[in-house]
């Protein structure tokens, strides 16, 4: 097994908690079982920002002449991004319901885990870097709704390292044959579920913000 965000074959932590969380959120705490908060926002995306979502339906984006195939990809990569994090969760939600023993726990999240933890992080920063700048630069209308999933990113990639922390513990324990911490998996299956939670509604504002501009600019083609 490897650790998340290590090379394969190492066993040294690369995840360290951020130096500290927002102080400025927009939405609520949700709060692990060691009270662990984390400033998962349930606002909805201001109605200023979804004015273009009422022009192209999500069901119509399939068959617009502007729908193309880096925009396919994009979508993709967040189904992706969907069924990674309900896996970790399952598998973590199957071990502390003792249906799944704690080796191929481990070894499912070791690969999965590290699955979400480097492909997640990859795509936010090829968001934040190029796709939210070129979104802004051909609609700067959006600025407002494009901080807020930039915001979305900085807490995700808070639970994130948290969550391969965690991770890393286990298995670093696990390899050193150390008996399983029952209330450290406990607080991984609260990471697992606060990313889910994040996501849910993260990917679909973004959705429902990028792909109308997109479209309407028409954009990567």
């Amino acid at each position: 097994m490897r650790c998340l965000g290590t090379k394969p074959g190492t066993l040294t932590r690369f995840c360290k908690r951020m130096a500290a969380m927002l102080t400025e959120t927009d939405g609520m705490l949700f709060k692990t079982e060691d009270d662990a908060a984390y400033p998962i926002r349930q606002s909805d995306m201001p109605d200023e920002f979804r004015i273009l979502i009422s022009q192209y339906p999500r069901n119509d984006w399939e068959g617009h002449p502007g729908f193309h195939q880096p925009t396919r990809n994009w979508l993709g990569a967040h189904l992706m991004f969907r069924r990674l994090t309900g896996i970790v969760r399952t598998d973590l939600e199957s071990y502390l319901d003792r249906k799944r023993p704690l080796e191929n726990t481990l070894v499912r999240l070791s690969h999965y885990g590290d699955a979400l933890f480097r492909n997640l992080h990859g795509h936010h920063h090829f968001e934040d870097t190029s796709y939210f700048p070129e979104l802004l630069a051909a609609d700067p209308r959006f600025a407002g709704g494009l901080e807020i999933l930039e915001k979305d990113h900085e807490v995700l990639d808070q639970v994130l390292h948290d969550f391969a922390d965690g991770a890393n513990d286990l298995i670093a324990g696990y390899e050193a044959k150390s008996a399983p911490d029952e209330k450290k998996i406990g607080h991984l299956h609260d990471l697992s579920r606060a990313i889910d939670k994040l996501l849910a509604r993260h990917l679909s504002d973004e959705e429902e913000l990028a792909v109308p501009i997109i479209l309407h600019h028409r954009l990567r083609g």
